[in-house]
């Protein structure tokens, strides 16, 4: 423990429960759009079609599925492989420039299938892949047998792993869209958001050199998507080395993204090739403008918070970089954590009301140490196997988990509710039901109490 961690303030785990609630708009549900919501909480866990829209129910006030539905349909998000190698729902600027920081965890993956890509050329493999996506979307049935086709001897499943590991792959619409169903069809995220390729910058440029329209990216022949903004004023620009403070109000910081310059990363020159390239210097600017949105939606948090969070390593860097800028605290084991200096950080005592959260919440994801919201006792019983369960809060930790069955909500508790903190779950549950299932009538109720499996 060095002398500065030693002498921080310490944030016990009912505090760091309140501050992390309060930056999840879990506290009190938020009056942000869905857009703004799903920025500030640098994408949503969307494994399965249906997490995103809880997700955002228990967290806006006024939301209806429609909005987010209508967001992915008009392309302002999307669904796209990111942080721990898992399916994410993020703002098309988010995943323009999220998923090439993410890169060095998809080369650490793709090592992994490496027995079965013996003699692949992955940049050819990438090239073919990229036409293949770009001429029509395909599933990854399809893009197998089209691989496999030129790599014979290959194994398939590596093939098309290789591809996505090696290429921004988004999930097409109507996949993800509340009440719709549809395959998984891929298509690069350039193509689907429209962005040109354009030349990767030199090593001895001062930033990234946009070729793009000042109004926005280029929209595809089939799209008019309007250009992106990341908020009423749109993103600050990196181009000035003495980026602004973010803000940690509820739209999260500031993007130090060039309005002119979406992607974040310049893809490269070459539109049939791989994800893009960030040039180092730029690579930094982006890892400390998301390390500081990191802490508006998760913090406090630790150097290994965040690369829980983004399946990375090595960011200590970045955060010593920012060390002067932020404040610094330790937990109740003297670990080091980092915050915005003028983040809410709300009193332990204040009320947190139960919430009803999808399976794979980031809430629960997205630190090392877990124990600020999943209490010990509760570790390991939110899934069975590969079978992860809804999960519910009481009082702001993990308290229980929950499904729909059939036209009931069937809440099954790790222990005893009080009759007043069963009332509000009732009146939780029903305010859930009301937004997601409107007209629809359901019934909930308290399952048996969910046993501690033996470990």
């Amino acid at each position: 423990m060095t002398k500065t961690t030693a002498s921080a303030p310490v944030l016990g785990t009912r505090a760091l429960n309140r501050a992390t609630l309060d930056r999840q708009l879990l506290l009190r549900r938020s009056g942000l759009s869905a857009k703004a919501a799903v920025g500030h909480l640098l994408g949503l866990q969307a494994q399965n079609v249906k997490p995103p829209y809880y997700a955002l129910a228990a967290r806006l006030d006024g939301f209806a599925p429609e909005e987010l539905s209508a967001l992915m349909a008009d392309r302002e998000v999307v669904r796209i492989v990111t942080m721990r190698s898992t399916i994410h729902t993020h703002t098309a600027e988010d995943c323009l420039t999220l998923r090439p920081l993410v890169q060095p965890a998809r080369d650490r993956e793709l090592t992994q299938f490496r027995k079965g890509l013996q003699g692949v050329d992955l940049d050819r493999l990438a090239a073919l892949a990229r036409g293949l996506v770009e001429t029509e979307p395909r599933t990854m049935k399809e893009l197998r047998e089209a691989l496999l086709a030129e790599w014979p001897d290959a194994d398939p499943q590596a093939l098309a792993i290789a591809a996505r590991c090696k290429l921004p792959l988004v999930q097409v619409t109507p996949r993800g869209l509340w009440g719709r169903s549809g395959q998984v069809a891929l298509t690069t995220a350039e193509h689907w958001l429209g962005v040109p390729a354009r030349p990767a910058p030199t090593a001895d440029s001062a930033g990234p050199t946009s070729t793009a329209d000042p109004a926005g990216p280029a929209s595809t022949a089939d799209s008019a998507r309007p250009a992106p903004t990341t908020g009423p004023a749109g993103p600050a620009s990196t181009a000035d080395s003495a980026r602004p403070a973010p803000t940690t109000g509820p739209a999260g910081p500031a993007s130090t993204a060039d309005p002119a310059d979406p992607v974040g990363f310049a893809p490269n020159a070459d539109p049939a090739g791989s994800a893009p390239t960030p040039h180092p210097a730029h690579r930094a600017a982006i890892l400390d403008a998301t390390v500081l949105r990191y802490l508006a939606a998760f913090g406090p948090a630790s150097v290994k918070d965040m690369q829980t969070w983004a399946g990375l390593t090595r960011l200590r860097e970045a955060f010593e970089r920012l060390r002067p800028e932020l404040r610094v605290f330790r937990d109740d084991n003297g670990v080091e954590l980092f915050d915005l200096p003028d983040a809410s950080r709300p009193a332990e005592d204040t009320p947190a009301p139960p919430r009803f959260l999808p399976e794979f919440d980031n809430l629960l994801l997205s630190h090392a140490d877990r124990t600020r919201v999943v209490p010990k006792e509760h570790w390991g019983r939110s899934w069975q196997g590969n079978q992860a369960y809804c999960t519910l809060l009481v009082d702001g930790f993990l308290a229980g988990v929950w499904k729909l069955d059939g036209d009931t909500v069937v809440v099954e508790p790790f222990g005893r509710l009080t009759r007043a903190q069963r009332q509000e779950v009732e009146e939780e549950g029903q305010r859930m039901l009301a937004t997601l299932h409107p007209g629809t009538s359901f019934d909930i109720r308290f399952g048996t109490v969910v046993q501690k499996q033996p470990q």
